[in-house]
């Protein structure tokens, strides 16, 4: 098809996704093919899609809709987690030339290529998830201060609410000495701090001869590199080896964890088949905390899952209210076809879900202000990364306190050792 010469991009759901379109980006660079904006009339569109993302069909009929306006010749590529879990639905909106599951996707110029050119065909790859066992090694390089580096991919775990196993398949990744290689090729990027990512990046090695903790030791050791960041890893992985090593021996790893929790509640950990319970997952943040009291902790949660009675969440409530956290990240339960969950009859009214949601992101609010609030009159080192309003550059600390300074000259893209001064309305620390 070589009439198509210019691609668009966009990605839905989270940062695992960014990088993998990045990757897919360069591909399609290294085989001639320019890069350009949704609005720029490109030849091609190709939308990388989420089955965490909620009303994922009408997102997508509603982006396939828009490339069409622009460029009603367009061809129009669709992959990633949903192409995988719903190929037909997705192939049936008007407009969709190619629909790639999670075996193709890193494929898709030589699936793209062997079509027919002005052909009216419609092409669906889309192999079972048991066949897909290859890693393919990704990196986000859109920004100039940071990336996102894909060092694991899949799952193991089917938790009772998740369809990622069924769209990414079996937990896999490269060997430690590969993943250095990509990191390697971010060294005169300018990138200043990478952030791990995957489905589930504490399972590295998945109880082989490597293991996630082998692998933040050597990360470390890469002085190009000013700062790594943990992106999301579970609690029952999070090892008292990883934590002291984080918050005592690393160079460049920041004081900054993310752990999901789903629930306050044992009853429902266990009905959602998570691998820890309440007393685990507190033992984790009293660990952190006696080791530094200012490391920042997020927590993902989610509300109405079946079966969460006012009680259950007042559990969950109470127990996210007490603990010595520092956001969260809150999610509304809402049904996926082929998870176990579904199957369950003490549904959540979708209002009283949405009810639940408001209130626990009232209490991240508090939360977030808080702990805000405890780093005024402190020292820290900020990565500046872009320009606000009325003259100030913004970027986060060590410990992910988003501040503010009056714009300096080529302050952007370096890190500075800055003193906070003051929460202001908008929820910025100012600094000095």
């Amino acid at each position: 098809m070589n009439q198509y010469r210019t691609v668009a991009y966009y990605t839905l759901g989270c940062k695992l996704n960014f990088s993998e379109t990045s990757a897919i980006s360069r591909l399609f660079e290294n085989g001639g093919y320019a890069k350009v904006d949704f609005d720029e009339r490109p030849d091609i569109y190709i939308i990388n899609t989420c089955s965490v993302t909620e009303n994922a069909d009408k997102k997508c009929r509603y982006l396939v809709r828009k490339a069409k306006k622009i460029n009603p010749n367009s061809f129009v590529i669709m992959l990633g987690c949903y192409a995988q879990l719903k190929p037909k639905e997705i192939i049936e909106i008007e407009g969709v030339n190619m629909v790639l599951g999670a075996n193709d996707k890193f494929n898709v110029i030589e699936h793209l290529e062997k079509m027919e050119a002005n052909s009216q065909e419609k092409l669906v790859l889309n192999e079972p998830i048991k066949k897909t066992k290859h890693f393919f090694p990704a990196f986000s390089s859109g920004e100039r201060t940071r990336s996102y580096l894909k060092i694991q991919d899949g799952c193991d775990y089917f938790c009772s609410f998740c369809t990622i196993p069924l769209a990414r398949g079996k937990s896999r990744n490269a060997s430690i000495a590969s993943t250095l290689k990509e990191v390697k090729k971010l060294e005169n990027s300018g990138i200043k701090e990478v952030v791990l990512t995957g489905v589930n990046i504490g399972d590295f090695g998945q109880g082989g001869e490597e293991n996630f903790f082998e692998l933040i030791q050597e990360l470390d050791k890469i002085s190009f590199i000013e700062r790594f960041r943990i992106s999301s890893i579970e609690p029952n992985l999070l090892s008292d080896e990883i934590i002291d090593f984080v918050l005592n021996d690393s160079k460049r790893f920041v004081p900054h964890f993310h752990i999901p929790l789903q629930s306050g509640s044992d009853f429902l950990l266990k009905k959602m088949k998570r691998k820890y319970d309440t007393a685990l997952y507190t033992k984790r943040i009293n660990k952190i905390k006696d080791h530094k009291a200012d490391c920042c902790i997020g927590v993902d949660v989610i509300v109405g899952f079946p079966g969460e009675t006012e009680e259950e969440f007042e559990k969950t409530y109470e127990y996210l209210k007490d603990l010595d956290i520092s956001y969260l990240h809150v999610f509304t339960y809402s049904e996926r076809a082929k998870t176990n969950a579904i199957k369950s009859l003490d549904k959540v009214p979708m209002d009283v879900r949405r009810n639940r949601s408001r209130k626990l992101q009232f209490l991240s609010e508090r939360k977030k202000q808080l702990f805000y609030q405890q780093q005024i009159q402190s020292k820290k080192s900020v990565l500046f990364e872009s320009k606000h309003e009325e003259n100030y550059i913004t970027g986060f600390t060590e410990n992910y306190v988003k501040v503010k300074i009056k714009d300096k000259p080529d302050i952007i893209n370096s890190v500075k050792n800055v003193f906070l001064k003051e929460l202001q309305s908008d929820g910025i620390m100012l600094c000095e």
